[in-house]
């Protein structure tokens, strides 16, 4: 049985890593995908693969850093759709790793921008059609650094607290609505952002995108009751 069938998903930073396959599980699970991202050529492999699965995707060529333009989404998909099931907020920068006092200041606003302030934008415009669904589900991706402050993780730490204490506010807000947020942290990820913060790392060594996302799945059904919680996606600590 299809876990998500009917749904209509949105993903951001859909083209290439957790993203899409996140996008790919859920197609596989039955849910029609809204698919966000920067890069067009990723964007059109994601819709191969969706409908080679048998699925279906809308594709939305969209670079988040340019917030003015994520406003006009939800009455977009509204028109469309006339609702939203599913939102996962995967898109994120890592920035620059170094001391704090020298991050060079107009990358340090780039990370916000987009790790921070475009999820806030998104979530403005996508809470009324996640009402109108009968069980919305949000899943903002955050990562260990959001609380290990960890020395020279600076704007991509400190950026993934703020998305976390975000996601708690969202979630106590929509406390007595159908709306459940949650936070997913993949851990160590086989992902092009993990391979650039640590270089000299194996990367046959880590789970694959495609096998973390079961908990992706679980957080996004209908059935799930779980709201304002981080949630892991490997068993280690």
């Amino acid at each position: 049985m299809k876990r998500l069938a009917g749904r209509i998903a949105l993903v951001t930073g859909a083209s290439r890593g957790i993203g899409a396959a996140v996008a790919k599980r859920f197609a596989e699970e039955g849910a029609h995908i809204v698919a966000v991202a920067r890069t067009v050529g990723g964007l059109e492999e994601l819709d191969d693969a969706v409908k080679a699965a048998g699925g279906s995707a809308t594709l939305v060529p969209l670079d988040l850093r340019d917030l003015e333009r994520i406003d006009p989404l939800g009455p977009h998909l509204h028109q469309r759709f006339g609702k939203l099931d599913i939102f996962v907020a995967n898109a994120a920068l890592l920035g620059t790793l170094g001391p704090l006092s020298h991050h060079e200041p107009k990358l340090w606003e780039e990370v916000f921008k987009v790790n921070v302030t475009a999820n806030w934008r998104l979530i403005r415009t996508l809470e009324p059609l996640l009402k109108l669904s009968d069980a919305g589900r949000a899943i903002l991706v955050t990562s260990s650094a959001a609380r290990s402050a960890a020395a020279f993780w600076g704007a991509y730490s400190v950026s993934k607290a703020a998305l976390e204490g975000l996601a708690r506010v969202w979630s106590n807000e929509l406390a007595k609505t159908a709306v459940k947020v949650n936070l997913v942290d993949p851990g160590a990820t086989r992902t092009a952002m993990r391979a650039h913060a640590y270089p000299g790392e194996d990367p046959m060594t880590l789970p694959t995108p495609e096998a973390i996302t079961d908990v992706f799945v679980e957080l996004a059904s209908p059935e799930c009751r779980r709201s304002g919680e981080v949630v892991r996606a490997y068993r280690s600590a």
